[in-house]
């Protein structure tokens, strides 16, 4: 696993990331193109979306059967043609329907990552997928500003051509990157595949509590990003919604931070990454409740806030994934489903609950909200370390 095949990795999953979130500055010229309203171009984001959720579920245990080098290989040449094909549709429901299969076989990002997971040495898996985060992140946001400024100059359909042939293209050096991936080991059959995740859910113990971390600490992201929404163009900032867009911008900082954490992760462990992850969303509520305060003090606030909150948010994703990957090398693609599963499920829950939060108890109930979910694990972590220390008779954290 060589520094060059990581970035090569790292490049390929910022490109099927930015596949599954270019389309979402694209609504405005979907919707006058197609003669159709902004709610019905809004569906072809979440197609997308809803795709990928189901390709997580149904297609990415498959890595565990086949190999992931041919598996990988031929998702991205699947989205790579769906791409192609939803960029020439006449209509949005046919659009909606390619933009389903290129949320599907977005999931190659997830073979390469438990791929990736397998070729690493025990040493450094903590560091190859930080920087394997890092490409992602990059992919998304530049995917998003980049398809803005194409579709703007060239209509919606360009960044579509565009996603397609650089998706293609990722082919060849996938082909030549993974070849190191290890064989798939299981022959079980597809329903049960399918239905691992769940019993691992139940029977893995490090996979149950990486899953809880994750999924109250999502919960915490995504509270803050639905209300932050509603906040910025609320009377106390009265801004648009491209105000959200570069708020948002601070989360490039972790392009930086993700690979770092990895580092802190090989070198400390995941449990302590894990917890500084915590203490980080704690310390990020507390500096974002000054947002209320609008003006250049809240905004400042909010950046401040959002900027520690996207630093602890992936560092903690990054050691709760070397935690899952170190169990079951031939269940990796099972575990990350499971995982990737709570997650999604935690953070769409997030969103619901900060949207209710700040309804009824505006911003400051915000902040409590995401600071009694970081507590939450905080202290799910700490009954984890005095159960394990007391089982296994050691008297620090155990490492990953």
């Amino acid at each position: 696993m060589t520094r060059r095949t990581t970035l090569v990795l790292a490049a390929a999953s910022a490109v099927g990331v930015g596949n599954i979130y270019f389309v979402q500055a694209l609504t405005p010229l979907i919707a006058a193109d197609l003669r159709v309203g902004p709610g019905a171009a809004a569906a072809v984001v979440t197609a997308t979306q809803a795709g990928y959720t189901v390709g997580i579920c149904l297609v990415a245990p498959l890595g565990d059967r086949f190999c992931p080098r041919r598996l990988a290989l031929t998702l991205f040449t699947l989205s790579g043609v769906a791409l192609a094909v939803a960029g020439g549709m006449p209509n949005v429901a046919l659009l909606a329907a390619a933009a389903s299969v290129v949320g599907i076989t977005s999931v190659g990002v997830q073979v390469i990552a438990a791929a990736a997971a397998g070729m690493a040495p025990d040493a450094r898996r903590g560091t190859v997928l930080g920087v394997l985060l890092s490409g992602s992140i990059g992919g998304m946001l530049l995917a998003r500003g980049a398809a803005g400024a194409l579709g703007d100059w060239l209509g919606w359909r360009a960044p579509y051509a565009v996603a397609a042939a650089t998706t293609l293209a990722a082919t060849p050096a996938l082909m030549v990157a993974l070849r190191g991936s290890p064989a798939a080991r299981s022959g079980i059959a597809y329903p049960r595949l399918v239905a691992e995740p769940l019993r691992l859910l139940a029977v893995e113990p490090e996979l149950r509590r990486s899953c809880i971390y994750q999924a109250l600490g999502f919960a915490s992201f995504t509270a803050f990003w639905t209300a932050a929404a509603l906040l910025l163009s609320g009377p106390a900032y009265g801004f648009g919604a491209s105000a959200v867009g570069l708020l948002a911008l601070v989360g490039a900082a972790t392009m930086a931070c993700a690979p770092l954490a990895g580092r802190q992760v090989d070198r400390l462990g995941a449990d302590t990454v894990t917890a500084a992850s915590m203490l980080g969303l704690l310390a990020a509520a507390a500096v974002l409740t000054a947002g209320a305060a609008g003006g250049a003090v809240g905004l400042t606030a909010l950046v401040a806030g959002a900027l520690i909150l996207d630093v602890a948010m992936q560092s903690g994703m990054v050691a709760n994934s070397v935690r899952i990957f170190g169990v079951r090398p031939e269940a990796r693609s099972r575990m990350n489903t499971a995982y990737m599963t709570c997650a999604y499920f935690a953070g769409t829950t997030g969103s619901l609950l900060g949207a209710q939060t700040y309804r009824y108890g505006g911003w400051p109930a915000v902040c409590a909200l995401m600071a009694l979910l970081a507590a939450l694990s905080l202290g799910h972590l700490t009954v984890d370390w005095h159960r394990l220390r007391a089982a296994r008779g050691i008297s620090a954290p155990e490492r990953g």
